[in-house]
C-alpha cells in the first residue's frame, strides 16, 4: 500500500513531566493553546506573564524581568489611543487608567517571579524572528499597540542575535533554578502578513537557533510542533479559515504527540483518570435543576473526592465545588 503521508514520531523524553511538577509557559498564541490543555488536567501552570509574545528578544526580556523581580513604574508606560501601554507587554494589560495598568502589570510580575522560582519546566514557543524596533530608543518592542508604522524599523533577527538572547537567559535561569528543564517549540502559526517567503526565512532562523541551543546545553529539549503541522499533517484541511492558525483537529493531534513524548507514564495515568471529570464539566444539561442532573452532580463530586484521595497531589477543589 502506498503511504499517503509521513508520520513524525515524537520519542519519549527522559526525564518527562510528572505530577505535581510546575510548568511555566511563554511565547506565542500557540503557547496558550498548549497551556490551557495542560492546566485542564490540574498540573500547576502559569502562562505568559507578559501576555502573548512572538519574537525571541521580547520573550527573553520578559523572563529576565522575572528573574530580576522587576517592578514597573509610570516611566515604563506610554499613552496612546486613550490607553496606557507598555512596550514590554501585550495589549491585554493596556488600560485607560494608568494606576490600574501598572497594578495589573506588577501583580503579574509578582506571581510570575514567584512561580519561576518553583518551576520544574519552562516551555517556550517562538513565533517569529521578525521584530519591530522603536526608532526613538532602538529597543525591540513586544507589541506595537497600533502605533504609527513610521515609529518602527522592521527587520529580521540574525541567528547570532537569537543565540545571544538565549545564551544569556539560560545561564541566568539555571543559576536561579538549577535542574530546570526547558522545552523549545517553534509555533506552527504562519505569519503570512510578513509574506510567505519572509515567514519561511523567519522560521528557519528560529529552528536553527533552537537546535543549536539544544545541542549546546543539557536540560533542553525540542518539541516539533512546527514540523507536525507543516510536514506531518501537511494539508490546508488542518488550518482554520484564515489559513494561518492550525484548527482544532490539528491542535488535538499536536497535543496527543506532546502527551506521548513529554508526559511520563505516571502523568498519563492521572490524566486518563481525570477524563470523566473533564467530560462531565463540559456537559450542558437540558434542566440543571432536574433530579437526574442533581444525582449526576453528586456522583461526579464523589468521583472527584475519590480521585483526590487516590492522588493527594491533585488539587480538585474547584471541581468539587463545581459539582457540589
Amino acid at each position: 500500500m502506498i503511504p499517503l503521508r509521513a508520520e513524525l514520531e515524537v520519542r519519549q523524553q527522559q526525564p518527562s513531566i510528572r505530577y505535581p511538577e510546575a510548568i511555566l509557559l511563554g511565547g506565542s498564541c500557540f503557547t496558550e493553546h498548549m497551556g490551557e490543555r495542560i492546566g485542564s488536567y490540574r498540573l500547576p501552570v502559569l502562562q505568559n506573564p507578559h501576555g502573548i509574545l512572538f519574537n525571541p528578544v521580547s520573550i527573553g526580556d520578559s523572563l529576565l524581568s522575572l528573574v530580576e523581580e522587576k517592578r514597573y513604574t509610570s516611566e515604563d508606560l506610554f499613552y496612546l489611543h486613550e490607553r496606557w501601554n507598555s512596550w514590554d507587554h501585550h495589549s491585554r494589560f493596556s488600560n485607560p487608567d494608568q494606576d490600574f495598568c501598572l497594578e495589573q502589570i506588577n501583580a503579574s510580575q509578582v506571581s510570575g517571579s514567584a512561580f519561576l522560582r518553583r518551576a520544574d519546566w519552562l516551555i517556550l514557543t517562538l513565533g517569529s524572528a521578525w521584530v519591530y524596533v522603536l526608532k526613538s530608543t532602538g529597543r525591540v518592542v513586544a507589541n506595537c499597540h497600533k502605533a504609527p508604522a513610521d515609529w518602527f524599523q522592521h527587520r529580521l533577527l540574525t541567528l547570532e542575535e537569537v543565540l545571544s538572547v538565549f545564551d544569556n537567559l539560560l545561564h541566568r535561569l539555571f543559576l536561579l533554578r538549577p535542574g530546570l528543564r526547558v522545552v523549545f517549540t517553534v509555533s506552527p502559526v504562519r505569519h503570512l502578513r510578513e509574506g510567505m517567503i519572509e515567514n519561511n526565512r523567519s522560521k528557519a532562523v528560529l529552528i536553527q537557533a533552537v537546535h543549536h541551543l539544544v545541542d549546546k546545553f543539557s536540560g533542553l529539549a525540542y518539541f516539533p510542533a512546527y514540523e507536525l503541522i507543516v510536514d506531518d499533517l501537511r494539508d490546508y484541511r488542518f488550518y482554520a479559515e484564515d489559513l494561518v492558525h492550525p484548527n482544532h483537529l490539528a491542535t488535538q493531534y499536536v497535543w496527543e504527540k506532546f502527551v506521548a513524548g513529554f508526559m511520563s507514564p505516571q502523568a498519563r495515568e492521572v490524566m486518563q483518570a481525570m477524563e470523566p471529570i473533564l467530560a462531565a464539566r463540559r456537559h450542558r444539561p437540558f434542566n440543571a435543576l432536574s433530579e437526574e442532573h442533581l444525582r449526576f452532580r453528586a456522583r461526579m463530586r464523589e468521583q472527584c473526592l475519590a480521585l483526590q484521595e487516590k492522588y493527594p497531589f491533585l488539587d480538585l477543589s474547584e471541581d468539587i465545588k463545581y459539582f457540589s
